[in-house]
């Protein structure tokens, strides 16, 4: 009866001896240094301009007329989307109308109904709501 004979691995042979990590990381890391202090020099020298006189205003900054309901909140002139938000949040901070277990739940009150169309909004949704009491 014949026996078959495995072979056992050969070990591989040991790589050569590779540099430190160190000193190829030295070069590299004195080199970003370098460019990151290039380009905040640059910056310094860069002011950014003012908006001119004559642009049209963007989304967040062209006043527009709250609806009745929601001016009983931010009042009746017109005003920048912006505005409007920071407003509501005020009123919403003054009146204690978030649920203090969940702090991205507003509580609508009476006023804050007829905005909303209903008693709960998260603070996700009120711009949604907010949106359709601007023109």
């Amino acid at each position: 009866m014949a026996t078959k004979t495995t072979k056992k691995a050969e070990t591989k042979a040991e790589p050569e001896a590779a540099p430190p990590k160190a000193a190829k990381a030295a070069p590299k890391a004195a080199a970003k240094e370098e460019a990151k202090e290039e380009v905040k020099e640059e910056a310094k020298g860069k002011k950014v301009a003012a908006p001119k006189s004559g642009d049209k205003p963007n989304a967040l900054q062209k006043p527009l007329q709250p609806t009745p309901e929601l001016a009983a909140i931010v009042g009746d002139s017109p005003i920048p989307r912006g505005e409007v938000v920071s407003k509501v949040w005020d009123y919403i901070r003054t009146h204690s109308l978030q649920n203090p277990e969940n702090k991205r739940e507003i509580l609508a009150d009476d006023k804050l109904k007829k905005v909303f169309g209903k008693d709960k909004a998260t603070m996700f949704e009120m711009n949604k709501y907010l949106a359709q009491h601007l023109k």
